[in-house]
Formats: C-alpha cells, structure tokens, sequence
C-alpha cells in the first residue's frame, strides 16, 4: 500500500493523517509533498484555524522506511539528499504555517516521526506512547531537526544520551521536561488534541499567528531586536477588527466571536 496523507475536518480544524499502517506509518517523499499541499491549501482556507497532525491505527509514525533507505545506499547521495530536502522543506512549512498545528501521538514516534511531533506547536501523547531518535542503532544520526528541537531546550548532556544511545523515552519523561502539553489515555491523543484545538479555534486567528512567529523568531534575537518584532506585531493587531471585538467583548463581559 502506497503511503499517504489523509485528511478530514472537525469543526474548523483539519485533521491530517499519516497513513502507512503496513510500516508503522513510516514517512517518505509522497507524505512530505502531501503535507505541504495540504498546508498550503490550509493557509488561505479561512475555515480552517488548526491543524492535527496524527498517525493511522496504533502509531504515530516509525520515522523513516529502513527497506527505502536501504534501496538508496546503492544510489547517489544525492537522492537520499533529495528526499531530505522533501522531509526539511515539509518541517519548513509547518514551522512558518500561521496556524496552530498540534500533534496527536499514539503509540511510537521514532525517528523522523518524533522530530516531527516535535515540530508541532502542541504535542497530546497517550499515556503509553513511546518517542525515540534510534537513528544510532542503525549508525545513522538525526534529521528533520530533532536534535535542534531537543538541544534548545534540555540539556546538553540529555540530548546526548538520547541520541547517542537511541534510548526510548516514554510520554511522562517528555512531559516533565515541558515537550508534551497533555498526556491522555490510550487512544484519546487525537481526541484529546481536537478539544485543545477547538480552544485555540476560539482566539483570535491574526494572534495567534504572531504569537507563533514571535515564539519560532526569539531564539534567534537579542532582546531589544525581539522588542522591537513584539511591538510591530502588537500595533498590528491593535488596528486589526479582532482587537476592537475582544476588548469590547471583555469590557462588555460578553464572548467575543473573532472573524478569520
């Protein structure tokens, strides 16, 4: 069965599926270009204000497909770079998508799989689920920035040995370091992630979206840059409609209905 990306909406959130359930919803150059599309189409879709990202039957994704990256050593780097580009240039997106996108984990997210669950804005976990960067069990090291998301935010000699010994990490492990926002029962990640999503369906989109971008651009700047990013976001939103509906409503007492 060919791998790809399904979707379906809840309300104004769209759902996006891994589906590959024959290697564990391993990832591959057809999700990546799906993904990108269907983020794309997202974007100026203005029914939509969030994204899940979850993975078919028992799994989130088991990362890359070893079979294909088997097949690829018999031919030129260049090939595997390409793909890569495909993986990186997916992660890009969802990282500059002005939407929230949240993560839906069930079961294992190893690999490629868990750097992009680290990618999301929110990441739910089932209670039993398990997250892993093996790629040293098999002499290979990180992509899709999975070491980047850990190495900014735990210390260096954690990352270290997750990385280097391929450790299994389970979902209260990352809670505790702060990587996951919500831990549910079995099979209630995506369940869990759509009532998430529908609070943020309710904030005004145009926040959000800077929210986001401040958020992703502060590692990045000194403090007084940051400020001076943090004050043209606030003007803008000032003299955006959603500000004058979320203070009238908050003055009013009253629920505030933000337009897209």
């Amino acid at each position: 069965m060919t791998a790809q990306l399904k979707s379906h909406s809840v309300g104004q959130t769209l759902v996006l599926t891994l589906s590959n359930p024959e290697y564990r919803n391993a990832l591959g150059p057809e999700i990546y270009t799906a993904g990108i599309e269907a983020l794309n189409a997202a974007e100026s879709n203005n029914d939509v204000r969030s994204v899940v990202l979850t993975g078919e039957g028992t799994n989130f994704s088991a990362g890359g497909n070893l079979n294909r990256l088997m097949h690829n050593r018999s031919l030129p780097p260049e090939h595997q770079a390409q793909s890569i580009d495909g993986l990186h240039g997916w992660l890009e997106t969802l990282t500059t998508f002005p939407k929230p996108v949240l993560a839906a984990v069930e079961g294992a997210a190893a690999g490629a799989g868990f750097s992009l669950a680290l990618a999301c804005d929110f990441l739910v976990a089932a209670g039993n689920s398990v997250f892993v960067m093996a790629y040293s069990s098999v002499a290979l090291s990180p992509d899709g920035g999975g070491s980047w998301q850990l190495a900014r935010t735990l210390p260096r000699s954690l990352v270290n040995q997750w990385l280097m010994l391929g450790e299994k990490i389970t979902a209260d492990t990352l809670f505790s370091h702060g990587l996951i926002n919500e831990i549910t029962e079995p099979g209630q990640a995506l369940a869990g992630a759509l009532t998430l999503a529908e609070r943020l369906n309710q904030r005004a989109p145009n926040t959000l979206a800077s929210i986001k971008e401040l958020v992703n651009a502060a590692p990045a700047q000194n403090l007084f840059t940051h400020m001076q990013l943090e004050k043209q976001h606030f003007v803008k939103n000032l003299h955006h409609p959603n500000a004058g509906i979320g203070i009238q409503a908050f003055l009013d007492k009253q629920t505030p209905y933000y337009k897209p």
